[in-house]
């Protein structure tokens, strides 16, 4: 079933919010990830309101309500079947209103649940919750993507929502749908989205490539699905010379390497880094480097990929260099705190832990693994203040949900 959802909607307008009984009468079906709440916690606020909840959109449906985590689009890049079903109706001239998440909570007077009060995230909480890579969320917003509501001592808080539906346009731009059909899908739910524009920018960096495709010595390879990508007009390289240094025989460093600028191996290191070449990234990360040799930023992102090639040790050194340049960098303090918990320093992790609390108070994720660490050494009184105070910042998450079997299991209340 493929029809619009965008359809200007049945022109009543939405409920009005005065007791109890605002949805009285009303057959209130969800589609899509629901961003402030769950599906049965928002089926449990249309019963309250004296509504009923229903799972399927139907000739008895007055009311579907469309999720703004992530687009309500389905793995052909349509919108869903619900949406669709809802505009054959309407058609019809079935008296059947679509509303935003964010129209539904103001109709039931709860704005403060909505999306102004939205949870922010760092790129670590973004990939639990999402089941993306932080990888994948830094090389977005490098790319322009995804941009930080916020930054705080160089880390980026996003809003989850942008970045669950540059995931879903991800996700089918990677499956070979015509970036077009999904553009064409978009501007269909602008009656309910109208801030569509924002994604369609992004489905077209995504579906130029735009840092998301790299060369490797036979070709270009979509770095997503890790499909060949047919370039025709690039011709054949040379093949290097038998002296030259191993990681400028890869044919994407050769190219052009006289005269770039630290910027630009970084970029190319990020190229490197998805496409699962670590060691010719790490050689480019130590070439800008050479040309920035105190910027903190790239200490970080070597440390980052010595990691993932299993050097510890020399991860933890860079972690180092990086605070050692900018004491109040976040993420390297607690980055440094993790690997010194992996190589059993328990003492030395807590301090990495404490100076990014000192640094930042509200920092999740220090409050996190210092959680951790604490229970881990015993500690389980002074472990569950911090697990209280990494629930302050996320509610839904699988971090939260640790968070709150630790206190469970340690008899303490949230």
């Amino acid at each position: 079933m493929t029809a619009s959802d965008a359809a200007e909607p049945a022109q009543s307008p939405p409920p009005s919010a005065q007791g109890d009984g605002v949805l009285a009468g009303e057959r209130v079906t969800f589609t899509g990830t629901l961003a402030s709440l769950t599906h049965r916690q928002a089926g449990e606020l249309v019963e309250q309101h004296g509504g009923t909840a229903t799972l399927h959109v139907n000739q008895q449906t007055t009311l579907l309500v469309v999720g703004e985590e992530g687009w309500p689009l389905e793995e052909d890049g349509r919108p869903s079947v619900k949406l669709e079903d809802a505009h054959r109706l309407q058609q019809r001239g079935q008296n059947l209103r679509v509303l935003s998440e964010a129209e539904f909570l103001k109709a039931l007077g709860l704005e403060d649940r909505g999306l102004e009060s939205r949870e922010l995230h760092t790129p670590a909480m973004l990939a639990q919750m999402l089941g993306l890579s932080v990888h994948e969320v830094r090389r977005w917003e490098r790319a322009g993507l995804i941009k930080p509501a916020r930054k705080l001592y160089r880390l980026s808080y996003f809003d989850v929502g942008e970045v669950a539906r540059v995931r879903k346009l991800s996700e089918l731009v990677a499956k070979g749908i015509p970036p077009a059909e999904i553009a064409a899908s978009l501007a269909r739910l602008r009656s309910v989205f109208p801030d569509v524009d924002r994604s369609l920018a992004q489905l077209e960096v995504l579906g130029s490539g735009e840092a998301l495709v790299y060369r490797d010595e036979r070709g270009l390879i979509e770095s997503a699905s890790g499909q060949r990508v047919f370039d025709f007009d690039e011709s054949v390289p040379a093949e290097p010379e038998a002296d030259t240094v191993p990681f400028l025989q890869h044919e994407a460093l050769q190219r052009q390497r006289v005269g770039w600028t630290a910027d630009d191996w970084l970029h190319e290191a990020a190229n490197l880094t998805e496409a699962g070449e670590l060691g010719e990234a790490e050689e480019a990360l130590r070439m800008a480097l050479v040309d920035r040799p105190t910027d903190p930023a790239l200490h970080f992102h070597l440390a980052e990929l010595l990691y993932r090639q299993n050097q510890l040790g020399g991860a933890i050194e860079r972690y180092y260099v990086a605070v050692e340049l900018d004491h109040q960098f976040l993420e390297a303090w607690t980055q440094l705190g993790c690997l010194l918990m992996e190589s059993r320093r328990p003492g030395a992790a807590e301090e990495a832990f404490r100076v990014a609390l000192d640094v930042h108070s509200d920092y999740p994720e220090a409050h996190f693994h210092l959680a951790e660490l604490l229970e881990a050494s015993g500690r389980t009184e002074e472990a569950a203040g911090h697990w209280r105070r990494y629930l302050e910042f996320d509610q839904r998450g699988p971090w939260a949900e640790r968070a709150r079997q630790r206190l469970a299991a340690g008899n303490v209340t949230e």
